[in-house]
C-alpha cells in the first residue's frame, strides 16, 4: 500500500513540473535607455529602480544601453532583439518611431514602451496621467509660496511636458487662484533634458521675479534647477523619481511617476507568462502617479499643506476633480 502512495505522490509530482515551468518562463529583458544617461536621477533612473528590483528579486540580469544620441535607438533595439533579449523596455516618447520598426521586424519578441503608444501586438505601451500629478504639486507649491510667485521650467518644449505644466498650474489656481505661474522651457532639441547649467540660469531668472518655488520637469537639467533652489534658499520640487534626498530641506516635493513599476511589472509579466501588448493608462486611482513625502522634505509640508493635498487626490481618483490634459487639445484650462 505504501509502494501505491508513493507512486501516486510522485507521479502528481512529475505531473506538477510542467505547470511550475509554465508558471516561471524564462526572460532575458533589456532596456534602452532616453536621452540624459541611466543615472539622471530623473526618469531613467527611475526606470533602473524597477530593474534592480526585479534583478534583486530574480537574479536575472538586464542588459542596458545608454544612447548617445537619438539615431543609436533603432540599432539598439534590433541588436538586442538579435540577441534574443525579450522583452525589451524602450524608454520614453522618442523611441517610438524606431521600435515601430523593430518591432514589426521581430513580431515574436515583447517590447515596452514609456510614454508613448505603438499599436502593434507585440509592443505594451504605458502612459500616465503626468497632469495628476503635477496638479497635486502645484497645490502645495502655491500653498507654500509666500511671494503668490511659483515657477516651472521644462525641458524640451514638446506637448508631454506642457502637460506637466498644464496640470501643475490647475492646482496652483485650485489651491490659490491669486497665484502667478512663470514657466520656461530650455529648448526644443533633446539637448534640453541634459542641460543642468542652462536650467540653473531659468531657475535664478525666475527667482529674480519673485518666485519662490519652482517645479522642475526636465530630466537631468532639472539637477541645476534644484541645485540653484537651494542656492538661493528657495524650494524645488522634483520629478519622477523621488528628489528629495537631493537637497533635504529645500525641496519641497517631488512628483512621483512611476516608471519603476512600468518597467518591474513589464518584466515580471513576462516571466509569470502574463504580458499582454496593449495600452496601460496610469493616474493617481491606479497609483501611476503622485507625490513624495518623507524625512527630507516632512518639515516643509504643514498638517494643513498635507490635508489640502490629500483632499485633492481623493477627489481627482473620484472624478470629483478632472484635471484637463493639455494633450487632449493643447490649451490649458
Amino acid at each position: 500500500m505504501k509502494r501505491w502512495i508513493a507512486l501516486v505522490v510522485g507521479v502528481c509530482a512529475a505531473a506538477a513540473l510542467p505547470a511550475l515551468a509554465q508558471a516561471q518562463t524564462a526572460v532575458k529583458p533589456a532596456i534602452v535607455f532616453s536621452n540624459g544617461g541611466k543615472f539622471d536621477k530623473s526618469f531613467n533612473e527611475g526606470v533602473s529602480m524597477g530593474a534592480e528590483k526585479f534583478k534583486k528579486e530574480t537574479g536575472i540580469a538586464v542588459a542596458e544601453f545608454e544612447p548617445t544620441n537619438e539615431t543609436q535607438f533603432e540599432q539598439a533595439l534590433r541588436r538586442f532583439a538579435q540577441r534574443g533579449q525579450d522583452p525589451i523596455v524602450a524608454v520614453g516618447f522618442s523611441q517610438a518611431v524606431a521600435l515601430e520598426k523593430v518591432a514589426k521586424e521581430f513580431p515574436k519578441v515583447r517590447f515596452t514602451i514609456i510614454d508613448s503608444v505603438v499599436n502593434l501586438p507585440n509592443v505594451q505601451s504605458v502612459v500616465f496621467k503626468e497632469q495628476e500629478g503635477s496638479f497635486l504639486v502645484g497645490v502645495l507649491a502655491a500653498m507654500a509660496s509666500k511671494s503668490g510667485k511659483v515657477g516651472f521650467v521644462g525641458g524640451m518644449d514638446i506637448p508631454l511636458i506642457r502637460r506637466f505644466q498644464c496640470g501643475y498650474e490647475q492646482g496652483i489656481k485650485w489651491a490659490n487662484p491669486k497665484a502667478e505661474l512663470i514657466a520656461n522651457m530650455t529648448g526644443t532639441t533633446p539637448a534640453a533634458w541634459s542641460d543642468p547649467g542652462r536650467g540653473a540660469e531659468l531657475a535664478k531668472g525666475q527667482f529674480d521675479r519673485g518666485v519662490d518655488v519652482v517645479y522642475a520637469a526636465a530630466g537631468s537639467t532639472g539637477i541645476g534647477v534644484l541645485q540653484a533652489a537651494k542656492d538661493r534658499g528657495k524650494l524645488g520640487i522634483g520629478v519622477d523619481s523621488n528628489q528629495n534626498h537631493l537637497h533635504p530641506g529645500s525641496i519641497l516635493t517631488s512628483m512621483l511617476k512611476r516608471v519603476d513599476l512600468a518597467t518591474y511589472n513589464s518584466f515580471k509579466a513576462a516571466q509569470a507568462g502574463t504580458w499582454k501588448g496593449g495600452v496601460q493608462v496610469l493616474g493617481l486611482k491606479e497609483g501611476g502617479v503622485d507625490w513624495a513625502l518623507d524625512k527630507d522634505n516632512e518639515k516643509l509640508i504643514t498638517p494643513e499643506m498635507k490635508a489640502k493635498v490629500d483632499a485633492a487626490k481623493a477627489d481627482i481618483a473620484s472624478g470629483k476633480i478632472v484635471v484637463h490634459d493639455y494633450m487632449s487639445n493643447n490649451a490649458c484650462k
